[in-house]
């Protein structure tokens, strides 16, 4: 790779970083920010589906420009509304609805920088490098989605309910940080990739062999985290464990994730892609039903550790898979096809294993998921990712 190449990956990996420590400081500070003004319990249902609902409308479309227009400009666009969302909340008017319609702002932005930052990681990246890039730059993400939340209390204070007004300016500084960093970003140019985006589209990307089984892994397992941040402390609260021991357990499976997906490049070296994914799916099933059983808290911890490594590689490996066989000129939609099944997983799997296991309780979700991860692996089984095929 040439010394241009490595400088924007580490200037995307940073991209990458801010645009989840801005997003994970402003999602739930507006959520305070609407316990504050005393919104009705309907309105805090708006303010969480308004960030989800856009990107589900507009992933798609957000792929195709950028394909057509280049990452660069998709991701100054994104953290330019990155940086009006902070704007809009840090100025507090309009009440609910303004909470509502920043949160709208900053789904959108948030789409454009992860679909333009997927899309450069996989042209820059360049063949045989796709799983170690793909691994640093869920690596960052991660890094960014743990120090976010980690500014409320310091810049908020550790009431119950924090100052939200200097965390919405801090956050600014940060959407000013992003903006900057984007505006310094040189990405290598793309040779031929206006070319394969007029040649081919969508129905080329669904033709491609085992693309449904990838998608499906990789929503699974990211709905499967999701679940882990909810049902992990129910789990706790049922069995009468301590909310600082639920919070190490919350922390140790991130801090495992982060481990799998910095050293993703010399997993998949030592097993292959195949070999890998199979085998973190199912160590994330088995130890998510390993869980849900009665433990003392030591295997607790080292259960959860092994859940965190196994769901750690999931989302990096199908993203390394898909900038493989996608042509150059239709990453963009590719990235975007799998957020779109991404949010998809995010809204069905939760809901649906809850209502199988209504009956009993936080530990017959955890089982249920289990069951859905088990299915995945069944999936990554068929799945030939070594080479870039599907079987």
């Amino acid at each position: 790779m040439t010394a241009g190449g490595r400088r924007a990956l580490a200037l995307l990996l940073a991209h990458s970083a801010l645009t989840q420590v801005v997003t994970f400081v402003l999602r739930p500070a507006s959520a305070y920010r609407a316990l504050e003004l005393d919104v009705p319990a309907a309105w805090l249902g708006a303010l969480t589906a308004s960030f989800a609902v856009v990107p589900l409308l507009l992933a798609v479309p957000s792929g195709q420009a950028t394909d057509r227009f280049g990452e660069r400009r998709v991701l100054l666009a994104g953290a330019v509304l990155v940086l009006a969302s902070a704007a809009l909340f840090a100025t507090g008017r309009g009440g609910a609805a303004g909470l509502v319609a920043a949160s709208v702002v900053l789904g959108t932005g948030h789409l454009l920088s992860v679909v333009g930052q997927q899309a450069a990681v996989a042209n820059t990246a360049g063949p045989g490098r796709f799983d170690t890039a793909f691994g640093h730059y869920t690596f960052a993400a991660s890094l960014g989605q743990a120090l976010g939340p980690a500014l409320i209390t310091a810049v908020g204070g550790s009431g119950t309910l924090p100052d939200t007004r200097p965390v919405f300016l801090v956050a600014a500084g940060f959407a000013v940080a992003l903006l900057a960093c984007t505006a310094v970003l040189r990405l290598p140019a793309r040779a031929a990739a206006a070319g394969a985006a007029e040649r081919g589209g969508m129905g080329t990307l669904l033709r491609l062999p085992g693309l449904l089984r990838a998608l499906t892994v990789s929503c699974i397992v990211l709905a499967a985290v999701d679940i882990t941040l909810v049902y992990l402390p129910a789990l706790g609260a049922d069995r009468g464990l301590a909310a600082g021991f639920v919070g190490l357990l919350l922390t140790l499976r991130a801090v495992a994730s982060m481990t799998s997906r910095f050293f993703l490049g010399r997993l998949v070296a030592l097993l292959g892609r195949r070999r890998l994914m199979l085998t973190s799916v199912l160590l994330s099933a088995a130890s998510m039903a390993a869980v849900a059983a009665p433990l003392p808290p030591a295997a607790l911890v080292a259960l959860v550790v092994l859940l965190g490594l196994g769901l750690g590689v999931g989302q990096p490996l199908t993203m390394s898979w898909l900038a493989e066989v996608a042509p150059a000129g239709l990453r963009g939609r590719a990235m975007s096809l799998r957020l779109t099944g991404n949010r998809l997983g995010q809204v069905l799997l939760p809901s649906t294993v809850g209502l199988l296991a209504a009956g009993v309780g936080s530990a017959g979700v955890l089982w249920a998921t289990a069951g859905a991860l088990a299915l995945a692996g069944a999936a990554a089984r068929r799945l030939a990712v070594d080479g870039g095929t599907g079987a």
